[in-house]
């Protein structure tokens, strides 16, 4: 019986073989005047999402942002997904997103990653329809184009898209590394559940382990 596999999720990134996503942090919901607050008074702003907000912009926007160089620096492959239907519409959406609300027309502002971890101009971005990524896209195909095997996630929200990227990607073979402090939800409880989930599918690490693992590496 061929044994020739890894036995272990806890294996340091392979630079050539490793890609880092970034989940949905566009401006529908990671900006403020995101149309996923429209017609949102102050009060109720505050309340629902205030403390996300401020988690979001002092510790899990400046993560990512040390995330994205260091990987850069590493000659690591950045790519981003963004919620974005294929028409103005929104017509050829999941029945989930319909069911929601979600729409974000092609080609708008709400579909453009945040001016804090805006893409390279060779870097790839993938416009999703459904919660995970793996589900309305082909990027399972451009990651095995790429030669990934090993794919480090960061993103928002940590119990929805974030946690459907990474258990189907488990699924598919890849070795998946979770950035905890570079994921953010609507509160702290929900994303420390999340992540206590979701350990079993993956390799938990903070922005600092992950960016000393880099540097070791290029030593």
């Amino acid at each position: 019986m061929n044994q020739n596999h890894p036995t272990t999720r806890d294996l340091p990134l392979d630079p050539a073989g490793s890609a880092l996503l970034f989940i949905d942090v566009q401006n529908f919901s990671a900006d403020r005047q995101g149309a996923e607050y429209d017609g949102m008074d102050a009060a109720h702003f505050e309340t629902h999402y205030g403390a996300f907000f401020r988690h979001f912009e002092t510790t899990v926007l400046p993560n990512m942002q040390r995330l994205q160089a260091g990987c850069r620096a590493a000659g690591i492959e950045v790519m981003y997904t963004v919620i974005e239907s294929l028409t103005l519409d929104g017509r050829d959406r999941s029945l989930d997103y319909k069911i929601t609300g979600f729409n974000v027309p092609k080609g708008s502002r709400d579909a453009r990653v945040v001016d804090g971890l805006a893409p390279g101009a060779d870097e790839i971005v993938i416009p999703k329809t459904s919660s995970s990524v793996f589900i309305s896209t082909n990027i399972d195909y451009v990651l095995r184009n790429l030669g990934v095997r090993q794919l480090v996630i960061s993103g928002l929200l940590t119990d929805q898209c974030v946690d459907s990227a990474v258990r189907d990607a488990c699924d598919l073979g890849y070795l998946v590394t979770v950035v905890t402090d570079a994921c953010g939800t609507h509160s702290m409880e929900r994303h420390e559940a999340s992540l206590r989930l979701n350990r079993g599918y993956c390799r938990q690490v903070t922005t600092d382990a992950l960016l000393a693992e880099l540097d070791r590496d290029a030593l």
